[in-house]
């Protein structure tokens, strides 16, 4: 009987410690800074605070402050971009394409790489690159013309956006095995097309203006419109040949020595405007897509040809040309500088490197709504950056400008020549500055990124700009020329065909014949 009486004592004034404790935990402040937790806890290094195993956060130790958000200049610690799909042709009749998984850590550019692709895509040289606008549908594709030293133009549709881990049942995909370092991610929505014959030398430049037409260049003096829809060439221009003055003659000269052919095309933003350069031509030739007659011939005088350097050994002749955005002005390339010339068809100025080297691609691109740069990729492994809107010496006819920034170089770690370059916008993936895609003579498929604000104003007193990835892909073969586009976010793989595919299958769509008519 006494037992139980103590029995029941003790528990009683257990209940009573364990109520009186209880009170004095209910009683305490919910504080997050004091409540301490016994539970392990898990510590995420991008911003400084400690996660729990349960899910809840817990403090940041004593003395560590977290990390804030940078805006201005830099993005946060980690930031996870989308798939980068890159595309190079090269000496070796390789098109090879690559897609980038790139992200920033720490203000660090990190990449990863796969290959999508890699085949003999011509019997020779593969010379141009062309990528079509990009569709509103994930499920169309990105149409890919490339043209090459065997007188072909192949045309295909790639994916629009990268292959998702799993199906639409939640089955994982398999990865493909490789024997060799680099990852592979097939996908099976690229596919050919088709191939176009219709020129009888060499192709020189593509360009897609819009995903029904492409336009292709050639060294027989011609320039063909083709339909994508059914790839069915509608309309060719065809350019005089070109007379050499001072060519040798007698039995010095062979057969067929004379330089010709179109280097190069730039379509209007409007659509009914063209303007091109050719070999063994000193002037640019413009032409009315609208009635596909020649519109006029203007002659670089000597004034223009000694701005940029071209002697009396030089050709003389325009290698690139580019219309920027709005039509207002297009630039044209010569083997070591470039001249801007207005709606006029007058010269505004120069672009001239500060070390006198070659030049190889150049390419307008928007800092803000009302400011755009000129890149130019150079034989020193530099991007220089022009601002066109500026002039050193009014007092000049035609004044020269030096550039207001670069990226590249020996600081960046490329030091052979920049064969081409795509500077890709990613405002709408929450960072205020562009990725730049390059491809070198060596092989090696470079990335870089640079900010806006950096463009405006450059940081360092020799104009350096951006940041290079450590992480470099090295093709193996010497590039010629280079494509690269941002994928949309993955979508269902059972999701159907591409746009080429249904329409070949289904009849004209809206958008040939609002084009044809």
């Amino acid at each position: 009987m006494a037992k139980r009486k103590r029995d029941e004592a003790h528990r009683s004034a257990a209940t009573t410690n364990g109520s009186t404790k209880a009170a004095k935990v209910q009683s305490q402040p919910k504080d997050a800074g004091s409540t301490k937790v016994a539970t392990k806890s898990i510590v995420n290094g991008s911003n400084g605070i400690e996660k729990e195993s349960n899910g809840t956060v817990a403090p940041a130790p004593k003395g560590s402050a977290p990390k804030i958000r940078k805006t201005e200049k830099h993005v946060d610690v980690k930031t996870e971009f989308p798939t980068i799909q890159i595309v190079t042709g090269s000496y070796e009749r390789v098109l090879h394409g690559i897609s980038a998984n790139i992200s920033i850590e720490d203000d660090i550019l990190k990449a990863t790489f796969a290959d999508s692709f890699l085949f003999n895509a011509h019997a020779s040289a593969v010379r141009c690159l062309a990528l079509s606008p990009m569709p509103e549908d994930p499920s169309q594709g990105v149409y890919l013309a490339t043209g090459g030293s065997d007188e072909r133009v192949n045309v295909y549709s790639l994916s629009a956006s990268p292959m998702p881990e799993a199906d639409s049942k939640g089955r994982k995909v398999p990865s493909m095995p490789s024997l060799g370092p680099n990852k592979i991610s097939e996908n099976p929505m690229n596919r050919e097309l088709g191939t176009l014959v219709q020129h009888s030398s060499s192709v020189t430049a593509l360009h897609f203006p819009s995903r029904s037409k492409l336009l292709s260049a050639s060294e027989d003096n011609t320039v063909s419109i083709t339909r994508v829809r059914d790839l069915e060439v509608i309309s060719t221009v065809k350019a005089p040949k070109p007379k050499v003055a001072g060519q040798a003659s007698g039995d010095s000269t062979d057969v067929g020595t004379t330089p010709a052919g179109v280097n190069d095309f730039a379509v209007h933003p409007s659509m009914k405007l063209m303007v091109s350069v050719g070999r063994g031509e000193k002037s640019m030739r413009l032409w009315n897509l609208v009635t596909g007659k020649k519109a006029g011939v203007l002659n670089f005088d000597r004034a223009i040809l000694q701005a940029v350097k071209e002697g009396k050994y030089s050709h003389g002749e325009g290698r690139k040309i580019q219309w920027d955005k709005d039509g207002t002005e297009f630039a044209i390339a010569f083997e070591r500088g470039v001249v801007v010339f207005g709606q006029d068809s007058k010269p505004r100025c120069a672009l001239m490197p500060q070390r006198l080297t070659k030049v190889h691609q150049i390419a307008y691109f928007a800092v803000d709504d009302e400011k755009q740069l000129m890149a130019v990729s150079t034989e020193d492994g530099k991007i220089l950056f022009f601002d066109t809107t500026q002039a050193s010496d009014p007092q000049e006819d035609i004044p020269v400008l030096n550039p207001v920034a670069y990226m590249g170089g020996e600081k960046h770690s490329i030091q052979n020549r920049v064969k081409d370059f795509k500077i890709l916008d990613l405002a709408k993936h929450e960072y205020p500055g562009y990725l730049v895609v390059v491809g070198c003579s060596n092989g090696e498929v470079r990335l870089l990124m640079v900010n806006k604000s950096e463009l405006n104003k450059p940081s360092s007193d020799d104009g350096l700009v951006g940041s290079a990835a450590k992480e470099v892909y090295a093709t193996g073969s010497r590039i010629t020329c280079l494509e690269a586009f941002v994928m949309l976010p993955p979508h269902d793989i059972e999701g159907g065909l591409s746009e080429a595919e249904s329409v070949l299958g289904s009849g004209a769509d809206s958008e040939d014949s609002s084009d044809e008519d």
